[in-house]
Order: C-alpha cells, then sequence, then structure tokens
C-alpha cells in the first residue's frame, strides 16, 4: 500500500523505509538505555560490596577537593559562567585566583548570589591584584590571602567608560552598593564591613583603635602589609588571613601537602561563544522546534531533523557552558523526542506517548535554562526568579516558531524552495511535486476511512492510497468513514462522515 504526505511535494522518504529507520533508530537507542542501566546497577553492586567488604581499622584520609578559578581581567559573563560551573561541582573548597582591575557591578551582584548558595569554603588570592569590583567579590569569599605584592581596594563605582558619577546619582548609587558588600561581608571578619564601607565611599573615615587607617576624600587602597596588621582584643588581622607565594603554598599552608587534589578552571573559548549564543536563545529555540515540527510532519529524516537536533542542542550546549544545567536536561529531551516518534510511528495511543513526550522536551528546555543548584530546595521565595528568565525564552521561542510556521505554511508550498525539497512522491515514484500538489488538492470532498485513529492526527486512506490527515476537532476510531474538508500545507483536514 502507498503513503503519500500532503506537504506540497515535501516527500523525503516512503513510509516503510520512514519506519525502518525509526526502528533501527530505536533499537539503538533501547541497546544504549541497556547499556546505561547495566554500568548503572554494576555501579550498585560495586557501592554494595565496598560496603559489605570488612573496614580496615586505618582509613586513608580523604584529601580535600579544591577548584581554583582564575579571576582575570576584566570581570564579565564568561568568569560568571565559568565561576557558577565551579561552584556546582560539589569541591570542598573553591579559590579566586585573583587579578583583575575590575569589571561589571551586574555580574559582581550576580557572583555575590552564587558565592552565598555555595556550601563549602571560599578563599580569594590577590594574586596580585584585586581591585574595584574584583575587591567586592573578595569580600564575598570566607578568607582572604595575598601574594608578596598585592594590593586590594579602590571599589567605588563609576560610568561604563571609567568616569566618575554625578553627585546626586554617586550618592545613590554608593548608598546601594556599600548595602549589598556589607551583608556579604558580615560575619567574615572583624573589620571587614568597615574596610569594604571605606573601600566604596570616599566621604568616610576609616579608624581602628584611634588610628586613622583612611581619610574622609579617598578611597581605601590595602597592600599585604597594611592589610596584615592586627587591631583589637584578641589581636586580629586588617583584613588578610595569610601570605603566599602561589596557589599551592596557599593550599599547603592550609590543608598539607599532598592533602588536596586541586582542579584549575580556565575562560576558554566556548564560554566566550555561550556568552554570544545567550543572546540568541530563544530564536534557536524557535527555529529548532519549527525544524522539529516539519520533520514530524514529513516521512523520513532529513535536513529538518538535522538542523532542529543540532539548534536545540546548542541551546544545551550554551545553558551547559554558562553553568546552569548538567546534562540530565539534554537526557530528558531524548527521552521526549523517543515518546513522539513512538507515538507518531507505532502506537497511535490516543496522543497519551505524545502528550508526555511534549511535556518532557518542553520541561527540559526550561530546566536547561533554569539556575538550579545542587543541595539547595527550590524554595517559594525565589522559584519566580528560578523560571521567569527560562519561561520568557520558552515563550518567545514558540512564538518565533508559530509565526514561522504560519509563513512556511502560507507561502511556501507554492514556491519553488518547497517544490526544490520534494524529492519524491508516493511511494512508487510515480509523479513529481507539481503533480502531487494537483492530486492532493482533487481530494477536498472525497471520502474515504481512517487508516489509523486519529486524536487528531493520523493516517485515512482514499482509493487504497494512505495520506496524512487531522481533525479540526475530536477524534476518529480506526475504520471510520471520513470526508476531505480542505488540504493544508503539511496535511488533510477531515471530519467524520455524517450519517
Amino acid at each position: 500500500m502507498e503513503i503519500v504526505t500532503p506537504s506540497g511535494g515535501a516527500t523525503l522518504a516512503s513510509g516503510p523505509v520512514n519506519r525502518q529507520f525509526l526502528a533501527l533508530m530505536l533499537r539503538s537507542l533501547i541497546h544504549a538505555l541497556v547499556c546505561v542501566v547495566l554500568v548503572g546497577v554494576s555501579g550498585v553492586f560495586a557501592r554494595a560490596a565496598d560496603v559489605l567488604a570488612p573496614v580496615s581499622l586505618v582509613q586513608p584520609a580523604k584529601k580535600v577537593s579544591v577548584i581554583v578559578i582564575p579571576v582575570r581581567d576584566e570581570i564579565a559573563e564568561p568568569l560568571h559562567y565559568i565561576l557558577r560551573r565551579g561552584l556546582k561541582q560539589g569541591a570542598d573548597v573553591v579559590v579566586l585566583d585573583m587579578k583583575t582591575p575590575g569589571g561589571r557591578i551586574d555580574i559582581t551582584f550576580e557572583i555575590f548570589e552564587d558565592l552565598q548558595k555555595f556550601t563549602g569554603h571560599t578563599i580569594t588570592y590577590v594574586n596580585n591584584e584585586a581591585m574595584s569590583a574584583g575587591a567586592l567579590i573578595a569580600m564575598c569569599t570566607d578568607e582572604i590571602y595575598f601574594a608578596p605584592y598585592g594590593v586590594i581596594g579602590a571599589a567605588a563605582p563609576v560610568t561604563g567608560e571609567g568616569k566618575d558619577l554625578e553627585k546626586t546619582m554617586k550618592g545613590k548609587v554608593v548608598s546601594f552598593v556599600t548595602g549589598k558588600a556589607r551583608a556579604v561581608a558580615e560575619g567574615k571578619g572583624r573589620y571587614r564591613e568597615q574596610v569594604v564601607t571605606a573601600m566604596i565611599d570616599d566621604d568616610t573615615e576609616l579608624k581602628i583603635d584611634g588610628k586613622v587607617l583612611k581619610e574622609k576624600g579617598k578611597l581605601l587602597t590595602l597592600t599585604l602589609t597594611e592589610a596584615s596588621v592586627k587591631y583589637g582584643e584578641p589581636a586580629q588581622p586588617l583584613l588578610a588571613a595569610g601570605i603566599a607565594k602561589d596557589i599551592d603554598d596557599l593550599l599547603t599552608q592550609k590543608y598539607g601537602a599532598g592533602n588536596y587534589e586541586k582542579t584549575t578552571f580556565e575562560i576558554t573559548w566556548s564560554e566566550r561563544l555561550a556568552q554570544i549564543l545567550s543572546k540568541f536563545t530563544p530564536i534557536l529555540l524557535g527555529l529548532g522546534l519549527l525544524a522539529l515540527y516539519i520533520e514530524f510532519k514529513t516521512p523520513g529524516f532529513g535536513i529538518f531533523g538535522v538542523t532542529g537536533i543540532a539548534l536545540l542542542a546548542t541551546v544545551f550546549l550554551s545553558s551547559y557552558v554558562a553553568g546552569l544545567s548538567g546534562h540530565e536536561p539534554l537526557l530528558v529531551f531524548a527521552v521526549g523526542v523517543v515518546l513522539v516518534a513512538l507515538e507518531l510511528a507505532f502506537f497511535h495511543t490516543a496522543g497519551v506517548l505524545g502528550v508526555v513526550g511534549l511535556m518532557a522536551m518542553v520541561g527540559s528546555l526550561v530546566w536547561a535554562m533554569a539556575d538550579v543548584w545542587p543541595n539547595q530546595p527550590i524554595s517559594v521565595a525565589w522559584t519566580g526568579d528560578l523560571l521567569i528568565e527560562p519561561l520568557k525564552n520558552l515563550l518567545i521561542g514558540l512564538v518565533v516558531a508559530g509565526g514561522l510556521l504560519a509563513l512556511v505554511a502560507r507561502f511556501l508550498p507554492h514556491g519553488w524552495i518547497w517544490q526544490r525539497l520534494a524529492v519524491g512522491g508516493a511511494v512508487s515514484g510515480a509523479g513529481v511535486a507539481t503533480a502531487v500538489l494537483e492530486e492532493e488538492e482533487a481530494l477536498v470532498g472525497r471520502e474515504g476511512v481512517a487508516a489509523t485513529s486519529l486524536f487528531p492526527s493520523g493516517q485515512v486512506e482514499i482509493d487504497g492510497r494512505r495520506y496524512e490527515a487531522r481533525l479540526e476537532v475530536g477524534f476518529i476510531e480506526a475504520g471510520a468513514p471520513i470526508h476531505v474538508v480542505r488540504r493544508t500545507g503539511f496535511n488533510l483536514i477531515v471530519e467524520a462522515k455524517k450519517p
């Protein structure tokens, strides 16, 4: 029996070939899933064996896991990406290896929030410059170590061009930034709140133990020596937790030689590319969803499927590089695609598999764009902030996909581009795009039977040939008589035959 898809001639492969291809894909996927399950089960048994094995009286000391994040040059989004990804690795300690003149205040505030979500220990290593926004970020960490010639301070906000703010605006901004900085510095040292205030506000005098460390009219900048001076009873350093010649020296002082495992995160081209791609996420989503929709509406697997998968994979990859998600959302999306393919190609389960698959696909897209942190419950207080940006991107993507689909349905079925995409007609190979168009137009008003259940999409049979069809409302069981109402760019619109 021949299968024809009324897609304006856009028939990419025959129905049997389509099913054979899908069957091959499903078998490969099942084999892969079986392998994953076997690996998981073997891991469970291995862990169980470890638990049941005799316990040695002398257990080797667990090494401290350390992630080092170089903070170099301007503080901008690529740094935020690797910082967020590093903080989510579950390490015991994160060290910011800092040598920066400063950067964007909005990114600085976002880094504040990320550092506060991290449950481990945080250290800043001033190597050898932590100025402006870098100084503010250092104040958010638990300890601040210095290189021999390290300096920190001068954190007053300025314009994007590096110029001083107008007087009225300066007062407002300085007050706000000072409040944020004092909030993150609270409880991290006896003098840290006073120090960060003096670094931001030149109208503040810093006086400790009767000694004026900064007069009004100047911003505070500290050298290693100045930051190491001890004040008060009991005596505590003004800011510095210690001095180290390099990161390894710092870690050896704190944890002992050989008692730590260090991993360094570096900003690469992928972070810079993700910074660009993140600005186009809604467009990539819309184009990817549109391409997959067209692919599902045509037999076989071709350019639309490859394009859709590539575009959505780009969205997932950029989210991963940005530190928003791991690999899990991509796996959920793949499961959703398989469920939709099963619904369309084999089972026709009244849309159940298709609906579940679509929900998995949409949910995975939102998940990939949401900034979810490990070991932190999603509380009501910040759920809105967590989901607003992903849902906004998804909504814009759906609008883009819907608008482009309307244009495709309106213009391409009658244009030369659509005809060039058509590489075949029925299974028998008879006819060309124009002939198929004319033949399908002639089906309007004809009668046939539902070859599969329509919930609301499926296939109908007319004169021994099958066509993709859809109901505008309701559902029809397989074998029920139907009447063709009209033809669209992708399928026939049918209704139940009236008695």
